[in-house]
């Protein structure tokens, strides 16, 4: 069986693989303030940017890479 190649060669900046961690933990964070808010009717609901800063989490952004050898290219 053969290997299969990216069409684009775009990748993360970073060494981390995925964000599921860190997102889970902002949506639960998240859920935990708006039932908060809901039991003390006060209706201004926060936002997920207001709550989880993605600038701080491990994966950081991604770009275009045209230096990548073909072994690099595989999935």
């Amino acid at each position: 069986m053969s290997n299969s190649k990216r069409k684009h060669p775009i990748l993360p900046n970073c060494f981390a693989v995925s964000e599921k961690a860190e997102k889970q933990q902002a949506n639960r964070k998240l859920r935990r303030l708006v039932k908060e808010k809901l039991s003390d009717s006060n209706y201004e609901l926060p936002d997920l940017k207001e709550v989880a800063d993605k600038w701080n989490w491990s994966k950081d952004g991604k770009s275009y890479r045209s230096d990548l050898s073909n072994k690099q290219l595989t999935k």
